[in-house]
């Protein structure tokens, strides 16, 4: 049955932690082959989707200092990182038989192509996956600042932030049980408030260009299809 859609362009950003599923450490295939599930069915309502991933789950280079390491070094072994992500995550997507391709801000010709604004809009309008790694190929910016630079690149029509919980609460719900789900935020809520939504170059970026977050559980199977659908999941800040 035909779903009209409420976003006809998205960018997804997945944090590098939730591929590595209950592990904590590396890329759990399981994991990833979920996710895909869940863009496949979107890809096939006809969503043009980009993806932003994180490398949490190898490196962070925010930790570097506490390893010894320079962070400008750390930074650039955590996008690293993000390239490998990205690599595991075109595979099983190719498998699928979605046309996937891997652009990086770090050039690597051998195994991605460079990323250049125009050939990331063509390829989406090729019916093509484009996964944005190397972040935005500068130290001191983190994955969330190039999720929402790469979503102002491509035109999105939203920015969804897939994570392990289902909203934005006004405690850590993990160790507040009494902590309070938000279904909407405006940006200053999040700035001023400090919630954890991204960072604050991120928010500030979306909301210089008047572009909406959904924050979502994407561990709930159906949770993408229902939001570019149009139903209300997790919490929308714009």
């Amino acid at each position: 049955m035909f779903q009209p859609l409420k976003y006809r362009r998205v960018l997804l950003k997945l944090s590098g932690e939730i591929l590595a599923g209950d592990k904590g450490f590396g890329i759990d295939p399981g994991v990833i082959g979920t996710l895909v599930n869940e863009i496949f069915d979107v890809h096939e309502l006809g969503v043009e989707l980009g993806i932003v991933i994180g490398g949490g789950n190898i490196f962070r280079g925010i930790n570097a200092g506490e390893r010894g390491l320079d962070r400008a070094s750390g930074d650039h072994m955590g996008m690293l990182g993000t390239v490998i992500n990205a690599l595991a995550f075109q595979d099983m997507l190719e498998q699928r038989g979605i046309d996937t391709r891997v652009m990086s801000a770090i050039e690597m010709r051998q195994i991605a192509e460079p990323y250049i604004k125009r050939r990331a809009t063509r390829h989406l309008e090729k019916d093509r996956v484009v996964i944005f790694a190397a972040g935005t190929g500068n130290p001191y910016f983190t994955t969330d600042t190039a999720a929402s630079l790469r979503a102002m690149e491509i035109g999105a029509d939203v920015l969804l932030k897939g994570t392990k919980v289902d909203a934005v609460y006004d405690k850590d719900p993990m160790k507040d049980k009494s902590a309070i789900p938000y279904t909407t935020l405006s940006f200053m809520d999040v700035l001023q408030k400090g919630l954890k939504v991204m960072d604050a170059a991120a928010i500030s970026l979306c909301m210089d260009n008047n572009l909406p977050i959904v924050v979502f559980n994407i561990g709930v199977g159906g949770n993408l299809r229902r939001i570019v659908t149009g139903q209300t999941i997790g919490t929308t800040v714009s």
